[in-house]
C-alpha cells in the first residue's frame, strides 16, 4: 500500500453540510458544554443560547475572561477553557473565526470530543487540527438552533426546520413547552 503524505489517512468531513445524524449524535451524546465567549448580558445570543440550552438539560460551562470568577446564570465563568475542572463534551466557540484556533488547540488539550462553531465562525485550519486529534467538528451552525429544529420547537417561529413527520413530538416532563430532539437513529 502506498500512502501519500499530503493527503488525509482519514475521511475528509465536508463543512459545508452535515447530516442531521451527525448534528443528532453531538446532540445526544455531549450534555456538557463549554461556552467559549459567554455573555452575562441579557441581550446577546450567547446568552439566550445558554439559558435555552440549561433549561434543555445540557450543563453549560461559560468561558470568558472578562468576566472570570463571576456568574453567568448561576455557573461560574473560566478565563479559559483549560482552567475546567471537569470533563467537556463539546467546546462551543461564539468567537470570531481567528480565535477558534488557540480555542480548538485548548480544546484538544483538555480532551473534549467536539469543537462546535457558532454562525459566521469557520476555521478550516482548526478544524483539521481538531480532525486530527480525533475530535468532531461543526462550524457555521449553532447548537441551540439544531436542538430547535430537531425537537419542532423552531418550527413555532415559522422557520422551516427540514423535517417532515408525522410522528408526533417526544415530551420532556415540564410539558408542551420542552420537546425533546429524537435519537440518531
Amino acid at each position: 500500500m502506498v500512502r501519500h503524505l499530503n493527503r488525509p489517512t482519514h475521511s475528509v468531513m465536508n463543512h459545508d453540510a452535515y447530516s442531521d445524524r451527525y448534528i443528532l449524535d453531538i446532540l445526544n451524546t455531549h450534555k456538557i458544554i463549554a461556552m467559549v465567549g459567554a455573555s452575562a448580558n441579557k441581550v446577546r445570543p450567547s446568552y439566550f443560547a445558554m439559558k435555552y440550552l440549561m433549561a434543555k438539560g445540557y450543563r453549560i460551562i461559560p468561558v470568558n475572561p472578562g468576566l472570570a470568577g463571576q456568574n453567568i446564570l448561576g455557573q461560574t465563568v473560566y478565563s479559559r477553557v483549560t482552567e475546567i475542572g471537569e470533563p467537556v463534551g463539546i467546546v462551543d466557540i461564539f468567537r470570531n473565526s481567528e480565535a477558534a484556533l488557540a480555542i480548538t488547540k485548548d480544546a484538544i488539550t483538555i480532551g473534549a470530543k467536539v469543537v462546535w462553531m457558532q454562525l459566521g465562525v469557520r476555521n478550516d485550519e482548526a478544524a483539521a487540527l481538531a480532525e486530527q486529534a480525533g475530535l468532531k467538528v461543526v462550524m457555521n451552525r449553532c447548537p441551540k438552533i439544531e436542538y430547535g429544529r430537531h425537537s419542532g420547537e423552531i418550527s413555532w417561529a415559522g422557520v422551516n426546520s427540514r423535517t417532515i413527520s408525522s410522528v408526533r413530538p417526544k415530551l420532556a416532563p415540564r410539558g408542551y413547552q420542552h420537546r425533546l430532539i429524537r435519537s440518531s437513529d
